[in-house]
């Protein structure tokens, strides 16, 4: 069985607003074989299409700037493109950190009116990764890598680095992780 770990960036404002509101902007994904090893990867901006103007707040959280998700696809044809990614047969647990990358991708499949089956169930690391450590509270990304003894890769709150550096918490932890 193949593993997925996912992170999504999504358009956001300094003010939030309604979940529904918000449109994925970067979707990145590492594929660990059984053993835990990064076999591939998957990146893509998208291109927002109810606030097609990315907030100042969210350029300088995510880097990733007006000229990026205006050259991008939007989410029916990125969101094509990661599911025949995850590969046909179907056999394998799709993990991210936290609910809200399940959430946001179940959202925008019905803001684009495609099917969501294919997202399925995605199991919470945030949540688990505190019960296997026992912690208290469930901790962010970044401090979670750094608990680990790992180096923060790339930069924080851009999907396909967000989803590497998971992916190095997933593998350490390959055994301990309960998939439905």
């Amino acid at each position: 069985m193949n593993y997925i770990v996912f992170d999504l960036e999504a358009s956001c404002w300094k003010f939030p607003k309604d979940r529904e509101e918000q449109e994925i902007i970067e979707i990145g994904a590492v594929k660990l074989n059984a053993y835990g090893e990064a076999v591939d990867t998957f990146q893509s901006f998208v291109k927002p299409v109810l606030h097609p103007v990315l907030s100042h707040f969210c350029v300088e959280l995510t880097g990733i700037d007006q000229e990026m998700v205006n050259r991008a696809p939007t989410f029916s044809k990125v969101a094509y493109r990661f599911e025949e990614w995850l590969g046909s047969e179907g056999h394998y647990g799709i993990a991210a950190w936290g609910k809200f990358d399940e959430l946001m991708l179940k959202i925008n499949c019905r803001q684009h009116r495609m099917e969501e089956f294919w997202v399925g169930d995605v199991v919470n690391l945030k949540k688990q990764y505190a019960d296997i450590k026992g912690l208290k509270n469930p901790i962010g990304l970044k401090k979670a890598v750094t608990m680990e003894g790992f180096e923060f890769e790339g930069d924080h709150h851009r999907a396909i680095d967000d989803a590497k550096n998971t992916a190095k918490i997933f593998a350490k932890y390959l055994d301990d992780w309960v998939f439905m």
